[in-house]
């Protein structure tokens, strides 16, 4: 058993490097092992293009050994035509005899019918190797597909003494309240880059104008998301420059006008729900929660998370808007300079 952790953890290493640039796909990541040697491995690298599977199979130089080799994949290979064929027809095809799967499609049109498809052709099939591991990777997709809503990761920052922000007059508008320093900067940056969509309320709209883009690391922006009850943002905010897809939940109009578009809720009743019905439909598997007090709060107190990343910075602002307050298990902590990042599990 410990050599075929070994491969799988191996597939786990490679399934993460497609971080940011596969969803609404899953991370995945495939190797073939002929003789306790890798000949072949891969993950899937962009959405839209070759799976894991199919990358590791072009991978191996000499394919006559194919037949007498095993394949370790993170993910059920799907059984389904998508934007590119089905994975569990080319490991028929390609006679291998041997494939173990850390872990089972939930998604309707793969769920079991990869898996069936094999031991219908002969192949031997284990199921459920590092199973928590491979699950735990792909948190995002499990959570989408099983729970029909996106993966909740509420995100803000604090002074030691534990205020988010001071008490500002619309004179000091316009830019955001540095708390911590450049790391955890980045640290935010590269959170947003592997995330699919970042919510602000009205307040950090206007307070902050931030951007809500990935600018000090590499990777894709998120789609922003603003909530505007009664369209009062002003269109110069940088939220409005049309740079990346922006929705603003509102409760006057649905339109759409170049990269922006306008989406009426009902602000008279339970406001939570009908966003994360609204980011299922449109596909959107991961939302960060970026503040401000109100809408974390509303979140927290409705029991809508999945996680909360907490930074603290080395500053003191003795008063002003008190951070939230959050319980859960602390599964990670880390230190950034003068700062200090908590990140909470939802165990609710």
């Amino acid at each position: 058993m410990k050599i075929h952790e070994k491969y799988m953890k191996r597939c786990l290493e490679l399934a993460q490097l497609g971080a940011g640039n596969v969803s609404p796909n899953p991370m995945v990541g495939c190797v073939i092992v002929n003789n306790d040697q890798i000949i072949g491995e891969g993950f899937h690298e962009k959405y839209g293009q070759a799976h894991a599977e199919v990358n590791a199979i072009n991978a191996v130089k000499n394919k006559e050994l194919l037949n007498e080799s095993s394949l370790y994949v993170s993910l059920e290979p799907c059984a389904h035509y998508g934007l590119t064929p089905p994975c569990a027809d080319l490991i028929v095809a390609k006679k291998i005899p041997h494939v173990v799967i850390g872990t089972i499609d939930s998604f309707a049109k793969v769920a079991g019918k990869g898996i069936e498809r094999m031991i219908k052709a002969g192949i031997d099939v284990q199921v459920g190797l590092l199973e928590k591991e491979c699950r735990k990777l792909n948190k995002r997709f499990f959570t989408f597909h099983e729970k029909k809503r996106p993966y909740i990761i509420l995100k803000w920052a604090e002074t030691k003494d534990s205020f988010i922000d001071f008490d500002r007059t619309k004179k000091e508008f316009g830019e955001p309240t540095w708390i911590t320093g450049e790391k955890a900067l980045v640290r935010v940056h590269q959170m947003r880059a592997v995330e699919d969509a970042i919510l602000v309320g009205t307040n950090t709209a206007l307070k902050d104008n931030p951007s809500l883009t990935v600018r000090n690391c590499a990777g894709r922006n998120p789609v922003r998301l603003v909530l505007d009850n009664h369209l009062r943002l002003p269109n110069h905010l940088h939220l409005f420059d049309n740079s990346v897809k922006t929705i603003v939940f509102n409760s006057v109009k649905n339109e759409e006008t170049g990269n922006v578009e306008f989406v009426k809720i009902d602000f008279g009743k339970k406001m939570i729900p009908q966003i994360k019905k609204i980011l299922f439909q449109k596909n959107i598997q991961s939302l960060i929660v970026e503040g401000g007090k109100q809408l974390l709060e509303s979140f927290i107190d409705s029991n809508n998370w999945d996680e909360a990343h907490r930074f603290v910075g080395n500053k003191l602002f003795s008063n002003g808007i008190k951070a939230p307050e959050i319980s859960g298990k602390i599964i990670h902590s880390e230190k950034l300079d003068s700062d200090q990042l908590f990140i909470y599990q939802n165990n609710g």
